[in-house]
């Protein structure tokens, strides 16, 4: 996406642009080959190495409601989260977004520090 400094630059516009040209750039053809893949070689992620240092995680859908499940252990009582976590939400006005970012207090302060600097292209 960018540098803390180009988000803050571009604005949230352009933020919702880059996750749209994400989401389109997944296609059926990708997600046939992940899940095959998958199989092929398991993997369980550890909630410390979910992500690199300089990962983000975007996550939520208004299609999966995560306390509405039981897969036979009995309905989820917390969802956890993690530093990087992007959880982006329908607003309350019709078309608008709600945005819950989860980061560390190192995070943060690092990304301050990183404003600062000049506007550097992460992807």
């Amino acid at each position: 996406m960018g540098s803390p400094y180009a988000l803050c630059q571009h604005g949230l516009g352009w933020v919702a642009w880059q996750i749209n040209k994400m989401i389109a750039y997944q296609t059926a053809k990708k997600a046939k080959k992940y899940r095959k893949d998958r199989v092929k070689v398991p993997k369980i992620f550890e909630r410390i190495g979910l992500t690199s240092k300089n990962g983000l995680i975007i996550g939520s859908s208004p299609r999966f409601n995560v306390y509405g499940n039981d897969f036979g252990w009995g309905r989820p009582i917390v969802v956890n989260k993690s530093d990087g976590k992007l959880t982006v939400f329908s607003g309350v006005e019709e078309g608008s977004m709600d945005f819950e970012v989860c980061l560390l207090p190192e995070t943060l302060n690092a990304m301050v520090d990183d404003s600062t600097q000049d506007s550097r292209d992460v992807m």
